[in-house]
């Protein structure tokens, strides 16, 4: 069974055991929550779409850490202007697994 569920704004396709990362939740490690933004519930060969979410359907996820992305640099430069920027981003995140998804 495979879920398609929503949360800070982006959708992720998910099954039971797999390990994402979601932004930045500020949760303790081993604490449990619950997603009930659930778009779509794949089980097999039925599909089930919701409008915008199914009603009574959750992901449940267990949080294992949190941390820092890679750095991204990203850099501008233009020709014969004598002009660049260079800047850095890293990411914060929570690195959660699936534990359940309940129908």
């Amino acid at each position: 069974m495979q879920v398609i569920f929503k949360n800070g704004g982006k959708q992720y396709k998910v099954q039971v055991g797999d390990i994402l990362l979601l932004d930045k939740l500020s949760l303790e490690p081993k604490s449990k929550i619950e997603i009930s933004e659930v778009l779509a519930i794949i089980d097999g060969e039925n599909l089930e779409v919701g409008t915008p979410f199914i009603e009574n359907a959750k992901v449940e996820l267990e949080v294992i850490n949190e941390g820092r992305g890679k750095k991204v640099i990203t850099f501008k430069k233009r020709r014969r202007k004598d002009s660049k920027t260079k800047r850095g981003f890293r990411r914060d995140f929570t690195r959660v697994r699936i534990i359940n998804i309940v129908k």
